[in-house]
């Protein structure tokens, strides 16, 4: 009677194992596609892409050039990457329009 117990338990368990995990789906960004965001809050304002930086985020001092270490593609030509309110954003050179924004949390990526 304690084994056949014993077996209902363990076989519970992992069902209840099973059931708890979620199914992953195929839509489900990977990769750094995952950080990608569509829109973000810097300086208590919301942007999105095609908006325009502020241009205090369009000065060198804010230009990262070690685009590589926080786990960031290389920019276009004519764009640079700067980081905004806990986001990493591409912007233009010669306008500041959003071309992309990641999440902060790329930096950890591996």
């Amino acid at each position: 009677m304690a084994k056949s117990k014993l077996l209902l338990l363990s076989v519970l368990m992992s069902l209840a194992g099973t059931a708890y995990s979620a199914p992953q789906t195929a839509s489900a960004p990977t990769g750094i596609q995952a950080y990608e965001e569509q829109e973000f809050i810097a300086d208590f304002t919301k942007f999105k892409i095609g908006d325009t930086a502020p241009s205090l985020y369009q000065t060198p001092e804010y230009t990262i050039k070690q685009y590589q270490l926080r786990n960031l593609p290389a920019p276009d030509a004519g764009t640079h990457w700067t980081y905004m309110g806990e986001n990493y954003v591409l912007i233009g050179d010669a306008d500041g329009k959003i071309h992309k924004a990641y999440n902060g949390d790329i930096f950890y990526h591996r």
